[in-house]
């Protein structure tokens, strides 16, 4: 089986299936793309990935496309043989497609939102105050839903790390660079604690303990 991953030359939302990777220990090639300089635009690449995004993934030349989709796909695959991905038909394995699921369509967005309605990175002109202050009270309302989920665990699901908690911390980590605010949620806080202690964390974002 061959497999091969698109990504970019610089930190993107393929980062975290590069962790994923990483965790998993199979081989894989990666293909990076210049984003600045417009490769993801190649005829090539478009039609593996019609949106013209990464992550990309190629599976014996079928293409898969969108992270979440990647993860859950490697979950599947690879990741309950390595202990990282609950079994099928198991009460974890729902709550795994919940919680990353969850991530993706709630918590990204909510983040996304703020991002969008009042960080420097994005052009003034777009920006709206009165947005940006009910984004970060959806953004809250979200993360007290995985603070009270948290009580009395010290991972997502089951009893130990998995791709679901990489998934999260992936983007809560992002979110914290960009004013995310953790302050009253020291489950969260914890629980991130020990997500951004992982080897494969430390190796693809460049930190140290």
């Amino acid at each position: 089986m061959t497999t091969t991953l698109y990504a970019a030359t610089r930190p993107s939302s393929a980062t975290p299936v590069e962790q994923a990777f990483i965790e998993l220990g199979i081989p894989h090639q990666t293909k990076r793309l210049d984003l600045e300089a417009g490769e993801q635009h190649d005829p090539a690449f478009l039609a593996l990935n019609p949106n013209g995004l990464v992550p990309t993934l190629v599976v014996d030349d079928q293409p898969l496309f969108e992270g979440l989709a990647i993860i859950q796909y490697l979950g599947d695959r690879d990741g309950v043989e390595r202990g990282l991905w609950p079994a099928p038909d198991t009460a974890e394995r729902l709550q795994a497609l919940s919680w990353t699921t969850w991530a993706y369509a709630h918590l990204q967005w909510a983040i996304r939102l703020m991002m969008f309605a009042g960080h420097p990175m994005v052009p003034a002109e777009l920006h709206h105050a009165p947005l940006e202050k009910h984004a970060r009270k959806l953004q809250r309302e979200r993360l007290e839903v995985l603070e009270a989920h948290l009580d009395g665990r010290d991972y997502i699901v089951g009893d130990r790390y998995s791709l679901v908690d990489l998934t999260l911390a992936s983007l809560l980590g992002w979110g914290i660079s960009i004013g995310v605010d953790l302050e009253g949620l020291p489950r969260i806080s914890a629980w991130l604690g020990q997500c951004t202690e992982r080897p494969s964390y430390r190796e693809i974002y460049g930190t140290t303990s």
